[in-house]
């Protein structure tokens, strides 16, 4: 009998899961793996939403793997000597996995290539399995990648993508591979309360219900920070419990505007892995050197600090913060005017926000995280890197009558009507009861000081 593994990583689903169905043409049965990695930790990025989404990731996966005759196979340890480790004990011949773009991911690959090789078993890295389209696969002249999302779109909508896989019928795993228990949501401690389910059941099933009551108005509600229009799938593609070859397909299929604005985001997220895949360091550096002379980390620590803790006095950004910290999520449009006002009104370091988000988002993806972090500090692939997103034209913009805010900051409830937004405009008896902190910074202020920093008059 010939058996081959798939080391699943970022794809924890069935459905349209290259390096499963190769596995299951090439050999009579294979082993579905799992390695709880420890260098994840050590990195830092073990963060406690991440972990209990991930466990129920895993506990559905090996639910649907049952279903169909088999089973997951859990280790733990560093991933090659796992790896070699299982081919040897069910005489693997081959290992299937998805390919992926950052360092880390380039540097398992490359440890797993070199122990199975001096073991005589293959590693067949497959592509287009967490993104849609392949990094690399559409380039512009004279360039390894595409540094403006515009032109790298009009190319990407035009490349054929592979028909989905349907989920296999059957998944014959042989005997006598151990495994340790699947861990749970239940051991994971430190989670937000709002925490949504993980798994693929979850998330297909919260897709569908979406494609029939969200789609056809998102290109109208997607930025309504109190209406919340958006699909809330992030969480499911940053684990592949969602294939985005196959949600790409199923909203073209559905076709209108609403369906072109939640593709072009789906291609947004694979601009970013061709960014990465291309310049790695840009997870840790500057994409763009700016030469920016960011506040000292120490003696912004205040301001830092009530930025984390959504007490800036600003309410549409504090809003944002304790959504973030309650649900482990945060909307994008508030995602984009939090990382603007801490890194050009505050004028701290991208590194710490994308830090703290990391921290805390069930999503949080070291590929979209650090640039769409970038991106809003000046420093990534934003062609106007001076924007600065006003927080009060923003609120009275994307939340008019101050829903969003009064959700969030339960102190304003009491404030009618747009003064929501600006609290410290009340009379002086009113703010004193609401017991919400004054501005950190006139915007005036921070935006002088950013224009001085960097040398614009």
């Amino acid at each position: 009998m010939t058996v081959a593994v798939v080391l699943f990583t970022s794809d924890l689903r069935l459905h349209d899961h290259p390096p499963l169905r190769a596995a299951l043409r090439s050999a009579d049965a294979v082993v579905p793996l799992f390695v709880l990695d420890p260098g994840i930790r050590a990195a830092g990025f073990d963060a406690p939403n991440r972990r209990a989404f991930l466990a129920d990731c895993l506990r559905d996966l090996d639910a649907s793997l049952r279903r169909r005759g088999g089973r997951l196979v859990v280790r733990s340890g560093p991933v090659a000597r796992e790896v070699r480790a299982v081919a040897a004990e069910c005489g693997a011949t081959e290992v299937h996995m998805a390919a992926g773009v950052t360092a880390y991911a380039r540097h398992r690959e490359e440890r797993l290539r070199e122990r199975l090789g001096d073991g005589g078993v293959a590693l067949h890295a497959h592509e287009a399995v967490i993104t849609a389209v392949a990094p690399g696969a559409v380039t512009p002249a004279g360039s390894d990648h595409f540094a403006v999302f515009t032109p790298y779109f009009r190319r990407w909508d035009r490349e054929p993508l592979r028909s989905p896989l349907p989920a296999p019928r059957a998944v014959p795993v042989p005997e006598g591979v151990r495994g340790r228990p699947l861990p749970g949501r239940e051991d994971v401690s430190g989670t937000s309360r709002g925490l949504p389910e993980g798994g693929e059941t979850a998330g297909r099933e919260r897709f569908s219900r979406w494609l029939e009551a969200g789609l056809a108005s998102y290109g109208d509600r997607h930025d309504d920070l109190a209406g919340d229009g958006t699909s809330r799938l992030s969480p499911y593609l940053h684990f592949g419990a969602l294939s985005p070859v196959e949600l790409v397909h199923r909203a073209r299929r559905r076709g209108g505007p609403g369906a072109e604005a939640f593709v072009r985001q789906l291609c947004w997220r694979d601009f970013h892995h061709q960014v990465l895949a291309a310049r790695p360091r840009a997870s840790v550096a500057d994409y763009r050197t700016r030469h920016d002379r960011w506040r000292d980390e120490e003696d912004a620590a205040d301001d830092i600090a009530a930025w984390r803790e959504g007490r800036t006095g600003y309410p549409i950004v504090d809003a944002a913060m304790r959504q973030l910290r309650h649900e482990g999520w945060m909307h994008n449009r508030a995602r984009l005017l939090v990382a603007s006002f801490l890194t050009k009104t505050l004028y701290v370091d991208w590194r710490i926000g994308a830090r703290h988000f990391l921290d805390l988002l069930v999503d949080g993806d070291v590929v979209n995280n650090q640039l769409n972090w970038q991106w809003v500090a000046g420093t990534g692939t934003d062609t106007r890197p001076h924007r600065v997103l006003n927080p009060l034209v923003q609120a009275k913009r994307f939340d008019p009558d101050g829903a969003y805010v009064r959700r969030w900051v339960p102190e304003l409830g009491p404030v009618e009507g747009t003064a929501v937004h600006e609290p410290w405009r009340l009379p002086a008896e009113q703010r004193d009861a609401l017991g919400y902190p004054d501005p950190l910074i006139d915007l005036a202020d921070g935006l002088a000081r950013f224009k001085r920093a960097r040398g614009r008059d």
